[in-house]
């Protein structure tokens, strides 16, 4: 083998290493930190290890599997109590929130939901103002901040989000415009539709026997 040939073979494997330790170390951090931006994670976990090769950067799929692998290692006691919990807290506030069409989505959907994790819901009214006035009347008072979210490639826009606990766990609600009930944003982690799931869909996924199981392999076949 020619020395330059050689040389290319051991970038690429060094670079693969490299990749893989920073993927494990972004979801080292997303698991005991609590972060949850992709992208930030791996920044951090890049600088933590020395590494300043953008090539050697895991793109998010990767730093998913990852965690899931660890959770799977780590968390096997834990995590899945975390993430039930969590599920039948999104299914109750769903039934709350039905004249606003919920969507679950996110870690808890996904099946990477910890400790960490908000419940994230999309909301939809044409009036977001008609969601916080709800809450307001249910007594559960909500911080309001704004999320941008990206509907195609070129085009992204800016949505009302709001904040809130209940029963000690925290609630993300994004409130979107009715339409948007029939185009999901981009996913953050693999830049295709965001999977959406209704209310139906998450009383199947917490009562039908391994059906978690199903939907988390679905999931799993879809990212690949």
């Amino acid at each position: 083998m020619a020395r330059g040939e050689h040389h290319r073979i051991h970038a690429q494997d060094r670079q693969q290493r490299n990749r893989l330790r920073v993927a494990q170390e972004a979801a080292r951090l997303m698991s005991e930190h609590g972060i949850r931006d992709f992208h930030h994670a791996k920044l951090k976990a890049a600088e933590r290890l020395g590494i300043h090769d953008a090539q050697a950067l895991p793109r998010n799929q990767e730093i998913e599997q990852a965690l899931r692998e660890r959770q799977r290692l780590f968390d096997a006691d834990s995590q899945p109590l975390q993430l039930k919990a969590r599920r039948e807290a999104a299914l109750e506030a769903m039934r709350f929130l039905g004249r606003f069409d919920p969507r679950l989505v996110g870690p808890v959907l996904e099946g990477t939901a910890d400790a960490h994790s908000a419940v994230c819901l999309h909301v939809f009214s044409d009036d977001p103002d008609a969601v916080v006035l709800f809450l307001r009347e249910h007594g559960v008072p909500a911080e309001i901040q704004t999320r941008r979210l990206r509907l195609s490639r070129e085009e992204q826009s800016d949505y009302p989000v709001l904040l809130f606990a209940a029963d000690g766990l925290p609630f993300d609600l994004t409130v979107m415009p009715r339409d948007a009930l029939r185009q999901a944003p981009l996913d953050r982690i693999d830049e295709k539709p965001m999977r959406r799931a209704s209310l139906g869909a998450v009383e199947e996924l917490l009562n039908e026997p391994g059906a978690q199981d199903e939907f988390e392999r679905m999931l799993a076949a879809v990212r690949r």
